[in-house]
């Protein structure tokens, strides 16, 4: 008897041990494969880690973060936000013909990035709203909002591109701080804010809650509504600033400055470990995927790999962390 307890006892404490494992390996994948890949591609080119680059690097990841940083938030509730290009292209519309240009006699300066993140977040608040009002799937109404946003953006342009000539916007992409542009400071202080409100406002811990079970927070006292319409104009907040600073560096606005967008923020927030199920994850892992993905896509650059095998790496590394982060102990149904 003692003996059969003996052999018992072990193999539950695997099985507990084998699972916190699991758990705490799966949390710290994105953190150990963001360190191997520095250090292979610096192996394969040591150019890789010259100041000159990682700034050109940190640059590179000054957009995609802002905009991950908005998508986190709705990633986070279980939900999926598509409207990301769109919304960008509205807020550059609106920096560039209201700031000093060459298509009209407009100079409002600042106003005008006042203007566009406004635009964007009240892009993200009509969104929310017919998503929660009309009990549409996120997925179709963002996708409807894409659209929109794109084409109203292509209208008011004229189908051209506009050129952003006011200087002191420029210089968001152009002026530097400690040898880095000032967009990349913005960005740094999006992230900043994205983890005040994450992990210190009511609002993030409501957004963690409705993704760990919806039924569950509304029986909290939690307003599924109000969350949902805040947590969309919070998106569409960070896509507005991420679309000032893409006019800033481009110099200008026109129908395919956001082509590629989403893919590259959604990628980010993936690879980084939230989970698309909602409630696990949060902006330090999507900060950590945003710079798997810039770095990877620096490197395969420096090492001349053709942009065709580039997609196809970045679509395998998208496929590889969604199947990392699924826990496929408690997911019953895949759809």
């Amino acid at each position: 008897m003692t003996k059969l307890d003996n052999t018992r006892m072990p193999r539950a404490k695997d099985g507990l041990f084998g699972g916190l494992n699991r758990a705490r390996l799966r949390r710290w994948a994105p953190a150990l494969v963001l360190v191997l890949v520095c250090a292979l591609i610096t192996l394969a080119n040591p150019n890789f880690i010259e100041p000159r680059n990682l700034i050109r690097i940190a640059n590179s990841a000054a957009v995609p973060l802002t905009l991950a940083m908005g998508l986190t938030f709705i990633i986070l509730m279980g939900s999926i936000d598509l409207s990301v290009e769109g919304s960008l292209s509205i807020a550059a519309m609106v920096t560039v013909l209201l700031a000093t240009n060459d298509a009209n006699a407009n100079s409002y300066g600042w106003l005008a990035v006042v203007a566009a993140i406004a635009a964007s977040t009240a892009m993200g608040a009509f969104t929310g709203t017919i998503q929660t009002f009309l009990r549409i799937p996120s997925f179709m109404a963002t996708l409807g909002i894409w659209f929109i946003g794109l084409g109203i953006s292509v209208y008011m342009l004229g189908g051209s591109a506009v050129r952003l000539m006011d200087p002191a916007i420029r210089d968001l992409a152009l002026a530097r701080f400690l040898g880095f542009p000032l967009s990349v400071w913005i960005a740094l202080a999006a992230f900043l804010l994205a983890c005040g409100i994450q992990y210190y406002s009511r609002l993030g811990r409501h957004i963690l809650a409705i993704g760990g079970g919806e039924e569950v927070a509304e029986l909290s006292g939690i307003n599924l509504r109000r969350v949902r319409i805040m947590a969309f104009a919070l998106a569409g907040f960070f896509f507005g600033v991420a679309g000032v600073l893409a006019a800033a560096q481009l110099g200008r606005s026109d129908a395919v400055i956001a082509d590629g967008r989403l893919f590259a923020a959604v990628t980010a927030v993936v690879v980084g470990g939230t989970a698309l199920t909602g409630g696990e994850g949060g902006v330090v892992n999507t900060l950590i995927g945003v710079l798997i993905v810039t770095i990877l896509g620096n490197g395969m650059i420096l090492l001349g790999v053709s942009p065709y095998v580039q997609q196809s790496v970045q679509g395998l590394l998208i496929i590889a962390a969604v199947a990392l982060s699924l826990d496929r102990l408690r997911l019953q149904i895949v759809k």
